[in-house]
């Protein structure tokens, strides 16, 4: 039966997933979600695929390194759908969040451009010190107000610890740095829940110079979505050519 089916232009479902290396079961499963049009049927009731699904699995395939499995799969429900221009607003969607991370990429390398001096230079004795600093002087440094500070420690952007006697918040070398870069991607205009994850990620790397490396690994990252957002939307047009 299965060299029949061939022959006529038919294909079973590990016709499909041998190719990608995929089981079956994913095949029925990829159907079931709408990322595969409506399999056919023969009259003992097997499920039969086209070239045509064939193209439409290579297709979500290939928009899912760019895209995501979500958004891929929403593409394609989409086209599958007849609604092409939906897919097409979240292919835009996708661009559009693509450049929204370089644009932040490009904040925070600037940012710590600007922080290199503060950095690497002796600390101010008015900001630091062997037993840290207190809010007022850091708001003074920074040229904001203390309860600016006080609004960044809720959001998470800087961990103060107090003093057991007084309950004063004195903020540490790290506290130092992570208030300054704060700063430099509030002038940047980033939103505090924008910067709050990239805070974490220099507390992560432990510091500022280690990041370099998790920026070098964020460029190639961003790198790889774009190219990978070329193949899928290649893969994409010539399936809704085949289409027609």
């Amino acid at each position: 039966m299965g060299r029949n089916l061939q022959n006529s232009g038919r294909l079973r479902p590990i016709d499909l997933a041998r190719g990608h290396g995929l089981s079956t079961q994913a095949i029925r499963n990829y159907e079931e979600a709408g990322i595969l049009p409506a399999a056919g049927r023969t009259p003992h009731g097997y499920r039969t695929y086209t070239p045509l699904h064939a193209r439409a699995l290579g297709a979500f395939l290939a928009l899912v390194p760019g895209h995501s499995h979500q958004t891929a799969t929403s593409i394609m429900r989409a086209v599958n759908q007849g609604a092409v221009d939906e897919a097409f607003r979240l292919i835009d969607e996708s661009h559009a969040q693509l450049l929204d991370d370089r644009r932040t990429l490009q904040a925070v390398e600037s940012a710590l451009r600007d922080l290199a001096p503060n950095t690497a230079s002796e600390p101010d004795a008015a900001v630091s010190g062997p037993g840290g600093t207190f809010i007022g002087p850091l708001a003074g440094e920074l040229g904001i107000r203390p309860a600016t500070l006080r609004k960044w420690e809720c959001a998470g952007l800087v961990r103060p610890r107090r003093d057991p006697l007084t309950g004063y918040r004195i903020y540490d070398e790290a506290d130092v740095r992570d208030a300054r870069l704060a700063h430099q991607l509030r002038r940047g205009g980033h939103l505090l829940e924008q910067i709050a994850p990239l805070i974490a990620q220099v507390r992560a790397a432990g510091g500022l110079e280690p990041l370099e490396a998790a920026l070098c690994d964020w460029h190639g990252r961003l790198s790889a979505r774009g190219r990978a957002m070329l193949t899928g939307a290649a893969e994409l047009e010539a399936h809704l050519r085949e289409r027609g």
